[in-house]
């Protein structure tokens, strides 16, 4: 699942880099928290918050196999 956030993220940003995605499991969830380069936060969200909920619902439906909660957090 980190591959994936990662795979979708890369193209969207101008600092590949500094794009980080730490996991953290907890017993009925696993909670994905996302950080990119500040200056690229705005490209990750995108308008009204179109992009993130676009990457949050391929997300989600790779996830749906499993019996976790998926959760992802962008910072």
């Amino acid at each position: 699942m980190k591959a994936l956030i990662e795979t979708i993220v890369t193209p969207l940003v101008d600092h590949p880099d500094d794009i980080k995605v730490d996991v953290k499991e907890e017993e009925h969830k696993t909670v994905y928290h996302l950080s990119v380069h500040p200056d690229d936060v705005g490209k990750v969200i995108g308008k009204n918050g179109r992009i993130a909920k676009a990457i949050r619902t391929v997300v989600y439906a790779a996830g749906s196999d499993s019996d976790k909660r998926i959760y992802l957090d962008i910072m």
